[in-house]
């Protein structure tokens, strides 16, 4: 029973400094990971790249015209660029469905203000994609500061801008 004990510790000590040694993906004072980059066009063919935004903050929303929680999330969205685009938010739509044949109509119909382009699986498992809508926070420097799988708290997130925003 002792031997098991001390294995055990030394397990979970072995285990807690192989997760310390792991590759340095984070900033050590935020504790944020860079956003993984994209380079994707819109609907009019001009590119759209997260590296080029660096120095604001972006709101990347994963979604498609069919997701019922983004038809709630979008709206939002549009107020949010709206109200902070001139203190340095950036939207950046990221639609999941197939092509422009049914985005295209859609982005008309919502009236949305802010960059949308066509992302692909291998983009979103980068982000943490597992169902729509996703939505991450890039902070100024182009780090992930907060993701969400699903439907937002408008409230809290419009809080997270604000707190982003004076950083």
């Amino acid at each position: 029973m002792r031997n098991t004990f001390i294995l055990a510790s030394i397990l979970s000590v072995l285990a807690l400094g192989a997760t310390a040694q792991s590759p340095k993906t984070t900033n050590s004072s935020t504790g944020r990971s860079p956003a993984p980059n994209f380079n994707l066009k819109d609907a009019s063919g001009k590119d759209v790249k997260l590296a080029d935004l660096k120095g604001k903050v972006v709101l990347v929303n994963f979604w498609a015209t069919w997701c019922e929680g983004c038809q709630v999330e979008i709206p939002w969205f549009v107020e949010f660029q709206k109200e902070y685009a001139d203190r340095g938010l950036v939207v950046v739509g990221i639609a999941m469905d197939d092509d422009w044949k049914s985005v295209k109509p859609w982005i008309e119909e919502k009236k949305m203000n802010y960059p949308i382009v066509i992302g692909n699986q291998g983009l979103g498992k980068q982000y943490g994609l597992i169902g729509m809508p996703l939505t991450a926070l890039v902070d100024r420097e182009g780090r992930i500061a907060d993701v969400h799988n699903g439907i937002v708290d408008k409230t809290a997130t419009e809080q997270r801008i604000r707190d982003l925003l004076q950083q």
